[in-house]
């Protein structure tokens, strides 16, 4: 399978045609995939179809085989396949991804996974990453709105250059948020809530203040989302 590191491969320094690396990519996981692996994706509740069932420890190898490369994350990713499109978050480069492929991308989240690797192994490196969270925050759909939240936990994890002014109007997203009851969107908002509470004393004071009013609110999500992250910040304090 050929693959190259920063998008340069051949003798010559030209790139390789993508298509048969694609399709090289898309029989090695294929030949990689098992039944355990397909009974995982049911059993962690990953509606991916349509998929091979090869597991991320594959699919993390045969990114490192094939290294960054922008033209064939793209490609990967419009073959459909649920781990090819898992590949596309570690093979494609995050300086060129742009914001309208971004777009495009979120729209097709059709599960939790690909929401979170995409956000946590791409998106959160581009440059266009915080105005994706205020863009996706109010989007209708469960998925592309859950890539808002799990967009900003990404962020807080990663992020070294941000000082705190995004991430405390991250916070009002997420008290905006709370309310929404869908599983995958709740549990978004609150990973993101813990995710900026982490990052240092100034923005988990923050987080703490709008845990314990979301703890106190009528809103059933939203007392969810409060109290599960003020055990976790209850937990950190005991470090």
């Amino acid at each position: 399978m050929a693959g190259r590191q920063g998008g340069k491969g051949g003798k010559d320094g030209k790139r390789p045609a993508i298509r048969p690396v694609v399709k090289a990519a898309l029989a090695w996981l294929e030949d990689k995939s098992t039944d355990k692996d397909r009974a995982n994706l049911v059993r962690f509740g990953i509606n991916a179809k349509p998929a091979f069932g090869a597991s991320m420890t594959n699919i993390q190898a045969l990114a490192k085989r094939l290294g960054r490369n922008h033209e064939l994350g793209a490609a990967l990713w419009e073959t459909g396949w649920y781990e090819a499109r898992t590949l596309a978050a570690f093979v494609d480069d995050p300086a060129l991804v742009t914001s309208a492929q971004m777009d495009r991308w979120c729209r097709d989240f059709d599960n939790w996974a690909i929401c979170d690797t995409l956000c946590f192994r791409l998106f959160d490196q581009t440059p266009h990453a915080w105005a994706k969270v205020a863009q996706w925050k109010d989007k209708r759909d469960e998925f592309q709105k859950r890539a808002a939240f799990a967009l900003l936990a990404s962020l807080a994890g990663h992020d070294k250059r941000s000082g705190d002014k995004p991430f405390l109007e991250g916070l009002r997203f997420v008290e905006a948020a709370a309310t929404d009851d869908r599983n995958f969107v709740k549990k978004g908002v609150n990973w993101a809530l813990r995710g900026v509470g982490r990052r240092n004393a100034t923005l988990n004071a923050a987080a703490v203040a709008v845990a314990q009013r979301l703890a106190d609110s009528p809103e059933v999500a939203a007392r969810w989302v409060g109290k599960d992250a003020l055990r976790e910040f209850a937990r950190l304090a005991k470090r």
